[in-house]
This record gives structure tokens, sequence and C-alpha cells, in this order.
């Protein structure tokens, strides 16, 4: 688990696919009717505990690897789980496959690993309870505990062993049904929460809508357009009509952006790289992170413009580049939030200052990244400043070798991977196998384009 510094980084390159589209690829499929195609699906542990989610839902999945047929049954072919739904590390299929529970006639029960139980669930509970779903939190230590099957909550809970909480957070159980259309104006701007109640309005009785700050990513609004959805946006608020008639519909997923930003990253701060990333989804409420390159000084052009399956899609032409600070703030955060670590290093090899703000949301992702980038950053060396809504960076400090604590959070281990291939000296990491959550082959991509020293 060492790394040392690279001198360069030249090729071409092609990223997974969408981790965000292929949830939703599953997810929309099982509720239409049909079999519905995804080619380019990512085959990253969050994706594939949505597919596994699903099968416990008695939807019949292929997963042939080049491609993946959702069986679907449609808007109310779901049936009743027996065993506990696991999401793992995923807080995309936590939130999102609520808002399609709350709309079931029967209970669930849902669970993940130790970062899951720590995220916060009430953001979707709050809308969804509004709706007329029922939500209970449970004690971890006996949800996870218990192997025998309590038929009345659908999950393995033993009858009377379990103990209700009010943690706002998994392991939970959901009882839905006979919902409400309600117009929600949501605190946060978060896809997560409005992906879950506009899913939930498929079932209600009547318009739902759904208000934000500002607007969050919008692929659910574009897909479920796609299948067949009644829905409408308008500024920040986006609409959806109850009972449609979905239908199965041929997918391709565009190379994630979130995975591109390593490499945008390491071919700016890189001396002598140029690096070419092919058939990356380039969705404006999506792709901040080439506005925030592009507002750093970075040379970077789009090539190949182009729609596939509703989204657009471009080829990234990546140069290295001399950067400068920059400020990231306001409408820019929910286009890039997961993007922040790595615009952080960016930022440590950029003349001047970057200041994030407005990001409060880094608190509670696998991590708190607030403070594991501070921690990490400052261990190599950086100049870094927490605050409570972001972080404060002083570029132009060179980086040395440190040992990184991961968190087991993806993106902080892919981050300091491309901050390590920069350092002066053998950067080494308490684990970092969890890029295989969203990136199985980032280490391997790397190899292929580094050049002989």
């Amino acid at each position: 688990m060492k790394t040392i510094k690279k001198t360069s980084f030249r090729g071409e390159i092609s990223v997974p696919g969408d981790k965000s589209i292929s949830h939703r690829g599953i997810m929309f499929g099982a509720i239409s009717k049909g079999t519905t195609e995804i080619t380019n699906f990512l085959q990253g542990a969050d994706c594939l505990s949505t597919i596994s989610c699903f099968q416990k839902l008695g939807i019949s999945i292929e997963n042939k690897g080049d491609k993946v047929l959702v069986h679907g049954k449609g808007l109310h072919g779901l049936a009743a789980p027996t065993q506990v739904l696991d999401v793992g590390n995923s807080g995309t299929t936590a939130r999102l496959i609520s808002g399609i529970l709350a709309g079931q006639p029967f209970p669930s029960a849902l669970d993940g690993d130790a970062s899951i139980r720590k995220r916060p669930m009430k953001r979707i509970f709050t809308p969804l309870s509004q709706m007329g779903a029922k939500f209970q939190c449970w004690d971890p230590d006996a949800f996870s505990g218990i192997a025998s099957q309590c038929p009345e909550i659908g999950c393995r809970l033993a009858p009377g062993s379990c103990t209700p909480t009010g943690s706002g957070c998994a392991p939970f159980t959901i009882q839905g049904g006979g919902l409400r259309h309600i117009h929600y104006h949501s605190p946060i701007a978060s896809a997560q929460v409005k992906s879950a109640v506009l899913l939930a309005g498929l079932y209600a009785d009547g318009v739902t809508k759904v208000t934000e700050p500002v607007l969050s990513r919008n692929h659910t609004e574009l897909m479920l357009s796609g299948f067949g959805a009644q829905i409408h946006s308008e500024g920040t608020t986006a609409s959806i009509h109850p009972d449609p008639k979905l239908e199965a519909q041929a997918i391709h997923v565009p190379g994630d952006i979130s995975s591109a930003a390593y490499f945008i990253a390491l071919s700016l701060i890189t001396p002598g790289s140029e690096i070419l990333i092919q058939n990356v989804g380039t969705n404006p409420t999506r792709s901040g992170i080439i506005q925030a390159a592009l507002s750093m000084g970075g040379n970077l052009t789009l090539l190949n413009e182009r729609i596939v399956s509703g989204e657009p899609v471009a080829d990234v032409l990546v140069k290295s580049s001399s950067l400068h600070g920059t400020v990231i703030e306001g409408a820019q955060i929910p286009t890039l939030i997961d993007e922040i670590p790595i615009i952080a290093i960016m930022a440590a090899f950029a003349e001047g200052t970057t200041a994030i703000k407005d990001a409060q949301e880094l608190k509670v992702k696998e991590s708190d990244r607030i403070a594991v980038v501070t921690e990490n950053l400052t261990a190599m060396g950086g100049s870094i400043t927490p605050t409570d809504d972001g972080m404060v960076i002083e570029g132009g400090s060179p980086l040395h070798a440190a040992h990184i604590q991961t968190h087991m959070d993806h993106r902080i281990a892919m981050s300091f991977q491309i901050a390590a291939l920069n350092a002066a000296g053998e950067t080494t990491f308490d684990d970092k196998g969890c890029a295989a959550i969203s990136y199985p082959s980032f280490y391997e991509d790397i190899e292929k384009l580094s050049q002989p020293c």
C-alpha cells in the first residue's frame, strides 16, 4: 500500500460507468414493464448493492459484466422482501430505494455497513413521512445479531428482541402504501432527497413537487422521463404525476465524471502530462469539476460533445497546467460535492489561496471529508484550514510523503493517491481497497498512463 512520485502521465483512458446513473438504471428498470438493458454499468460495490436489494424484492436481474438485464415487473410488481435489504456502503441506494418502498403496501427493513449506520436518513424520513410512510429506527446491535425471521416487519429481527431508537440512521424499517401528494420545500440541495420524494410520488394520490434552494443533479428527472414518467422541471422545482406506465429502456451509461476528476487533477498537476478521458458524462448539474479546473487556469478542452441516452457526453482533453487559487461556493457546490477532496489536492498544487464554502454536506459523507482532507493534507505538508462549511487551502508548498488514513472512504483514498504521485518520498495508506466502491480498476488505470522515468 505504498505510492512513490511519478514524472508524467500520458495517453487515453475510459473511466467506469457513472455511479448515479447505474443505480437509477437498476431501480427504474425494476419498476418498469419489460427488460431494461444497461451497458457500461458500473461494477462497483455500491451499484452491486442496488442489484442485490432489488433481487430481494423479487426482480430478476442478470449481471453479464458487459451488460445488465433488468426484468422489470412494472410499478406495482415488487414483492415483500423476506430478508433485510443490505445497502452496503451506498447512501444512494438507501435513500432512493426508500422512496420506492414508501409506496409499497408491505413492510421492509434496511441496513448497511458501519458508515451507512452513521449517515443521516431523517432528510428522507421527513418528506416521506409527510406523504404517509412510517419509519422506525432500531438499535444496531440487536438488529444485526439476530438471525431469525420476523414476518411482521419482513426482516431478521426476532419478535420482542429489538429496541426502537430515534437515531435517524440505519437500520430502519419502512411501512409504505397509501401515499399523499405533497409539495416539499427541501432545506438542502440534494439529488438523493429530491429523487426519494419523486419516486414516492409515483405512488401518490396526486402531483408531487419538490423545490430545492439550488438545483441538484437531475439524472432522475432525465431518466424517469425516458421511461415514460410525466415529470416536469421549472427552475429549482420538479414535479411528477402518479401511476405512469413505465416501459423498459436501453441505457448506455456514460463515464462517471466523478471518476474522471482524478485523472483531470492528475494531468493538471503533473508536469509533462496529457490525458484524453473518453466518453465522460458532462451533465451541467454534475460537471462542476470542469468549471473549477478552468477557473483555476487548467488547460482542459471538451471534444466530440454529444447526447447519449438522454445525457450529455464528451471526451475531455487535459494537459498539465500552472494552476492558481479560486473560490468555490453557492450554486457550484451541488455540481461538484463529491469532487471537493480532489479539488483540495489541486488547490495544494496551485499558487495562491483556494476557498471552498457552503459545503457543510461534506461532514456527512462516507467520512467527515472536511476533517479527513484536513488531517491528511496537513500530514503531507499542505497548508489547509478547516471551516464550518468547507476549507481554505494555501497552495504552493511542496508535499511530502505521509501515512494516509482513508477512513474507508473511496474518494479520500483516490484523491490522496493523486497527491502521493506528486509528493516527495514514499506515501503509505491504511487501506486503498475502498476505491473499489466506485472505481475497481483505479490503480491499474493509473499504471497504464504512467510514463517511464
